[in-house]
């Protein structure tokens, strides 16, 4: 799907979109542009815009396959209340199956405890794989797919860890994990899962070459067992959490209003703002544009007080991916936009050698500008009161 409107807009820009533009198939650029217009009510009514979006044809998700995961383990905490735990509640991981590992404490954590809550933070902070595996075990495979084909995402699989390079049958088997009150109290035992499931046979694949095990194999690499989602379903995801009223029923997920405050805050949340996990101590590593490609690309500087993005990005064998709602509280202007590009000239894959920093941050850089100054100059017939998404962070 292309609309004339986005193709137009980025041919205005050929500094920035030119080659884009030539080579949007080899670079397997697909973009989902949403404009927000809100009635004198306030309540908004939006309007999708796409380029070069085909469903069926396959990128790797790299990391925004996190966004769903942590919907579903709020969605999953809500369905065990019953059990007397929830989000702050300590969580210990521990181990029946080879590739796994345990988890009884956290030091990142304010009471040196692992739980769910922490783990969302570091997810939608700074992208940490190691809390995304977490939040995967308690779900579970099977919970995963089944409660994402229920709710529309039917071409979804997301079927393994992250940076752990496990076999099949590893990523089958989630850990058994424990919820503990604060004086070491069992509250309750999840014991270890296995799913049985099989999923409809997929032909994903991509690159001319791969590495594996230090030897290049030519030939494109078989991605078939490894996770998929579609940039649409990503985009109705984040619309999902932004704008509840706008999604069907089904395609949202089980979580409370106050759970949405919390994913909300923390997709939305510096690194630098961050005290508990400690990323504000070591800005080295974590700066403030750290997890935000769109808009800000690859800048470190200091970011505007007036724009916040509500963002889940990704990059991985040379894929980079951002699925983003920015909002500017000064100027009273929100917009959506999802983007995909695939940024490895060589076509070799693991290999190290992607064109992140001079393909894929410039050109999401580049893409939220030009939508932002467009959304500047744009008529509105009611400005929207962008109150709720303002918070207070946590240092």
């Amino acid at each position: 799907k292309t609309d004339a409107f986005l193709e137009s807009l980025l041919a205005q820009y050929p500094q920035y979109f030119d080659s884009i533009l030539r080579n949007r198939n080899a670079l397997n650029v697909q973009i989902i542009y949403t404009q927000v217009n809100r009635g004198t009510n306030g309540i908004p009514a939006l309007k999708n815009y796409y380029f070069n979006v085909n469903p069926a044809r396959y990128f790797y998700p790299a990391s925004t396959v996190k966004l769903p995961i942590v919907l579903l383990a709020l969605q999953k905490l809500n369905e065990l209340s019953g059990k007397g735990i929830d989000r702050n509640t300590t969580m210990i991981t521990e181990t029946a199956f080879s590739g796994q590992s345990a988890v009884y404490n956290d030091p990142t954590s304010a009471d040196g405890k692992p739980s769910i809550g922490q783990y969302i933070k570091k997810i939608l902070m700074v992208s940490d794989n190691d809390a995304y595996n977490r939040l995967y075990e308690f779900l579970g495979q099977e919970y995963i797919n089944n409660e994402l084909h229920k709710k529309g995402y039917a071409d979804a699989q997301i079927l393994h860890r992250l940076d752990v390079f496990l076999t099949e049958e590893e990523n089958r088997q989630t850990n058994p994990v424990i919820f503990a009150d604060s004086n070491g109290n069992v509250l309750y035992r999840m014991p270890a899962q296995r799913n049985a499931a099989t999923y409809v046979p997929r032909n994903d694949s991509m690159g001319n070459a791969f590495y594996r095990r230090g030897e290049l194999i030519n030939g494109k690499m078989d991605f078939s067992k490894k996770n998929r989602i579609s940039l649409e379903d990503l985009h109705t995801i984040l619309l999902s959490v932004i704008f509840p009223g706008k999604v069907r029923a089904a395609n949202r997920f089980n979580i409370s209003e106050d759970d949405r405050q919390f994913v909300l805050k923390y997709m939305s949340q510096y690194p630098t703002e961050s005290t508990y996990p400690p990323y504000s101590a070591d800005t080295a590593s974590y700066w403030p544009a750290y997890c935000k490609f769109i808009l800000y690309g690859a800048t470190k500087e200091k970011l505007p007080e007036n724009i916040r993005i509500f963002n889940k990005p990704g990059d991985a064998y040379g894929q980079m991916i951002d699925v983003a709602y920015i909002a500017d509280l000064r100027n009273n202007i929100e917009f959506f936009v999802s983007a995909s590009i695939y940024c490895n000239s060589d076509g070799v894959l693991n290999d190290d050698k992607y064109d992140y920093k001079t393909v894929g941050l410039p050109f999401m850089k580049n893409l939220g500008q030009v939508l932002y100054d467009h959304e500047l100059k744009r008529e509105r017939k009611a400005r929207p009161d962008l109150s709720p998404f303002k918070f207070t962070y946590d240092k």
